[in-house]
């Protein structure tokens, strides 16, 4: 098993990986609690929710200082590409076998996954696992399957229990789940020594699980966003993504600061929970509506963000003039933007159904192939006709020009949807007229 902090090839390939994570995927990573987080040499096992796929456990990787943590992951990520496999192993990632994906008969190929894993922990070393058994596809944490405490608790017992193993219950959270240039936070919280429940487990080893599975399972629904209401998910998230916004700023924060979001999207989604059974809240009455509105920005393709922008001709034809100006620098930054972002989706929409794999796609063909492949061609070709120090530049360029690419497009995008509210003036008024309803029957009962 490798060592904590891996060899100069490891660490040189993380910090390249990192870069393009925390600068140019993600517009800002925020890492929360980090100071609860046990010394290097802890026997420490992290519990995480699951969300997005490869994503959830780079944000790890990155996050944890001089270490090179093991992950547990989904076996089935592994059968992506023969290179995807080397790759997920190179980064420190193990395939666990489900029964629910895989078979009953691949379960016997986790004993040797565990195996490994069991005594990385007693070495000293860290394991990040997410016991959910699979990404969601929403805010909310999933049933947890018990694999990850059999495991703890067998490495303490391969120590003969001399050796405190540590569960480190953590989350993650995304600003949006697709495209780039979103806000990630990954939160850290107290860690669980597993030695107060050695004796229970000598006797009771089932009873002693239950009871450490419940104390982790409370800690990362009360980290993360957990929606519970799934019969009504998709009002109460827009409702989170839109009237949220206003919501953050009476309690004195930032909408776009990511880990306070959080905590104002949780007690905001906790009051409209709580309200439900109140008749004269009419929360459902609320959901109806919402959902009702989602429907009319869906068919004529706009945002909410659509209908609180000035969408008259003056302003409209401002915009449009400042993107006809910055046209030739857009063209310009497309190479290489566009097809580090096209291919990859290309072969996503091919060879994959699961949306949720959509980041993990896009980041892993970037950092792995066409960003190395794009930037051999840019040097040999801009090289030979143009020399070497123009090459050189406009390789070191490529940062700045696809995050000014993404967000060329992102703004023409929206100037379009401006456009058509513009066209469907009738209906916009009609969408904004339900939506300040919605806003002030939000207000009266929160």
């Amino acid at each position: 098993m490798h060592n904590d902090k891996g060899g100069w090839i490891y660490r040189t390939f993380k910090t390249y990986l990192r870069f393009l994570h925390d600068k140019i995927f993600y517009k800002k990573v925020y890492l929360v609690n980090t100071e609860a987080i046990p010394p290097a040499g802890t026997p420490l096992l992290i519990v995480s929710n699951h969300q997005n796929c490869l994503n959830d456990p780079l944000g790890l990787l990155f996050a944890i200082p001089g270490r090179k943590p093991c992950f547990i992951a989904r076996a089935s990520v592994f059968a992506v590409h023969p290179i995807a496999d080397k790759f997920l192993r190179s980064i420190g990632l193990l395939p666990a076998f489900r029964l629910n994906y895989d078979g009953a008969e691949s379960l016997s190929e986790n004993a040797s996954t565990f195996k490994v894993s069991e005594q990385a922990l007693i070495d000293g070393q860290t394991v990040v696992i997410y016991p959910e058994a699979g990404h969601q596809d929403k805010r909310w944490l999933g049933n947890f399957s018990m694999g990850y405490l059999k495991l703890a608790f067998e490495a303490a017992e391969l120590a003969d229990f001399q050796k405190d193993v540590v569960i480190m219950p953590t989350c993650n959270h995304y600003s949006h789940y697709f495209g780039i240039r979103n806000r990630f936070v990954i939160k850290f919280g107290e860690p669980i020594s597993l030695m107060p429940y050695y004796e229970l487990y000598k006797t009771k080893p089932r009873t002693a699980q239950r009871e450490v599975n419940k104390v982790v399972i409370k800690q990362i629904s009360d980290l993360m966003l957990d929606i519970r209401d799934l019969d009504n998910y998709e009002a109460i998230d827009f409702i989170r993504t839109t009237y949220g916004d206003d919501y953050a700023k009476r309690q004195g924060v930032k909408p776009w600061h990511l880990p306070e979001r959080l905590l104002t999207d949780k007690q905001l989604v906790a009051r409209l929970d709580a309200l439900k059974d109140d008749e004269s809240a009419d929360v459902e009455g609320i959901y109806r509506d919402t959902m009702s509105l989602k429907k009319g920005l869906d068919e004529l393709h706009i945002s909410d963000r659509s209908l609180i922008f000035n969408n008259n001709p003056l302003s409209l034809g401002f915009n449009l003039l400042m993107h006809i100006i910055f046209f030739p620098l857009w063209l310009f930054s497309c190479w290489p933007s566009l097809p580090i972002y096209l291919l990859p989706m290309s072969f996503f929409r091919m060879k994959m159904s699961d949306p949720m794999f959509k980041g993990s796609m896009l980041y892993g063909s970037a950092a792995l192939f066409t960003i190395p492949i794009f930037t051999i061609a840019t040097l040999l070709v801009v090289g030979f006709n143009f020399g070497w120090l123009a090459a050189v530049l406009y390789v070191l360029s490529f940062p700045i020009l696809i995050v000014f690419c993404w967000f060329y497009s992102v703004s023409a995008l929206n100037m379009f949807k401006g456009m058509r509210c513009m066209v469907n003036g009738a209906k916009v008024r009609q969408l904004k007229q339900m939506r300040a309803s919605i806003y002030e029957r939000l207000d009266k009962i929160l």
